[in-house]
């Protein structure tokens, strides 16, 4: 099969397709039979130095869908291995992934462009190579509101319907997502090497990491070892802030964890409502080891896998290199919870972790205990700051029927517990004589830049796939595509700390039975 070429506004460089056919084969997309666009990211096309007027998006939509191919891009599949729930699968990779090649932005930085759901490739054993509409649009949404929200992540640049069905339980319309990524290198990459025993390709994959991803370990007395320390640095960075904000990602194997830090693989993914650290809405973790509550130890398991990897390039005697794994990773729990508990001590606007962490680690057993949305508690913080009463936090309390004189008085004995801290540390906590303005507008203006008035809801994403599966099905040649749902959470998420967002029916918890207890799928 050949694709016809066209011109890319893109400058195609393609390191990791030069590394060889054992780390990525030549694969090219398959084409669809009606492409057309359901959106594009202009935004992100800027930051990737291309203006993308009307006519070149026009022209860029078949290469999108696969149906032509990007001058000077090299298509190919990467390959990969990796733990799935704890059971090591030696064979995985891109099974419907295609890594178009990597541009250089404006600013320097080097970015892979990958079509998701652009058909077979070797690594599709029995699977088709598409992705169904819904999982393209979750992807979309979740990825660019991670983004907003200041958490390192994959990018949306594009969705197209393929105009074509998928098959699964029933026919579904298709889509492919077109994905920004520092690189879409796992913990898997180095682990389908590492298990087969390829020493030499396992070195050169870190040395491949070190050049594109973390230069400074180079020059370090042991680069592998730095190595590892910056990769453990970076992911427990990432998943402490994805628990800051109450993002679950559902399946954390080590194929779906980037090296670079970001976080990929948007499938059972979700965002909690009420706070349970036992929170897990994949469909297929059934024993809910990828739960909001497991997501740290999960990180220290995989970060494990990965220091496996690695035994025989830290040091020749392998006894040394496990040595010093062990002795690096024992020192992993104190690391996050620097990090962890430092984040949190922003959210209740405490500046010292010391103070905060015993003082978060009670809020938290509050929400839980009452049943309290987790964004909402900690957007309501601020309000109660900017009143002068505690009213605006223990109203979360009376939504609950449940709710009697004993927790709202448990409510109460936090909430004079925290003020107490925020004076201790200089803050006046009590609003102006009208109750309208707060005594330290500093203050609450840091704590409501890192607590979101919105996050994309789990069953607002899935009225938007409703719509979107629904605008497919009523298509015809007269009436253009047009998603107004889509349209008005992906507007509203690119500022999820606007106060504007506080009154909206966005920023709503799910009020009914079905919209909490909600499931999500992979999407394969």
């Amino acid at each position: 099969m050949s694709l016809p070429q066209i011109t890319s506004p893109f400058t195609f460089q393609n390191t990791y397709a030069a590394l060889g056919e054992s780390f990525a084969v030549p694969t090219l997309p398959t084409p669809v039979a009606a492409p057309h666009w359901l959106a594009f990211n202009a935004p992100l096309s800027a930051e990737l130095g291309v203006n993308m007027t009307v006519a070149v998006q026009e022209a860029l939509l078949p290469a999108l869908a696969g149906n032509a191919l990007l001058a000077g891009s090299t298509p190919v599949a990467q390959a990969y291995a990796g733990h799935q729930f704890g059971h090591f699968n030696p064979q995985l990779g891109d099974g419907r992934a295609i890594l178009l090649g990597e541009i250089i932005t404006p600013q320097g930085l080097r970015k892979d462009i990958q079509l998701k759901g652009a058909g077979m490739t070797p690594f599709s054993r029995s699977g088709d190579g598409r992705a169904a509409l819904g999982p393209v649009v979750r992807e979309y949404l979740l990825s660019e509101a991670m983004h907003a929200l200041g958490i390192k992540t994959t990018r949306a640049l594009a969705a197209v319907v393929t105009g074509q069905p998928v098959y699964r339980e029933t026919p579904l319309s298709g889509a492919i997502l077109t994905r920004v990524a520092s690189s879409h290198i796992r913990i898997g990459t180095f682990e389908y090497f590492a298990r087969r025993g390829e020493i030499t390709q396992v070195k050169r994959l870190s040395d491949h990491v070190i050049a594109r991803h973390y230069r400074e370990c180079a020059k370090a007395q042991a680069p592998y070892k730095a190595l590892f320390e910056a990769v453990m640095a970076a992911q427990i960075d990432l998943v402490a802030r994805w628990m800051q904000v109450g993002f679950i990602h559902g399946v954390m194997n080590t194929d779906n964890m980037s090296i670079a830090g970001e976080t990929i693989d948007y499938g059972p993914c979700a965002f909690m409502d009420s706070y349970d650290p036992a929170t897990q809405y994949s469909a297929i973790d059934v024993r809910g080891r990828y739960a909001f509550g497991h997501q740290k130890s999960i990180l220290q398991w995989n970060l494990a896998r990965f220091a496996e990897c690695l035994l025989r390039l830290i040091d020749e005697d392998v006894d040394v290199s496990v040595a010093y794994a062990e002795q690096a990773l024992a020192g992993f729990s104190e690391q996050f919870d620097a990090v962890y508990f430092g984040l949190m001590a922003k959210k209740i606007g405490l500046q010292s972790r010391a103070v905060a962490e015993p003082i978060v680690i009670a809020l938290l057993a509050l929400l839980e205990t009452l049943h309290i949305d987790y964004t909402l508690a900690f957007r309501q913080l601020g309000q109660v700051l900017l009143m002068g009463t505690n009213e605006p936090f223990l109203q979360l309390l009376n939504d609950h029927s449940q709710t009697g004189q004993s927790e709202q008085q448990e409510a109460i004995a936090w909430l004079e517990r925290w003020k107490s801290a925020l004076a201790e540390q200089g803050d006046s906590v009590d609003a102006s004589a009208d109750g309208n303005t707060a005594a330290n507008a500093a203050l609450v203006q840091g704590m409501q830049q890192v607590n979101p008035a919105i996050i994309p809801r789990n069953h607002q994403v899935e009225a938007v796939i409703t719509e979107a599966v629904a605008v497919q099905q009523n298509m015809t040649a007269s009436t253009p595509a047009c998603y107004p749902k889509f349209e008005a959470l992906r507007h509203a998420l690119k500022t999820p700390y606007d106060s504007v967002h506080e009154s909206s029916d966005l920023a709503q918890p799910p009020t009914r039975a079905e919209q909490r207890s909600y499931k999500t799928f992979c999407g394969t």
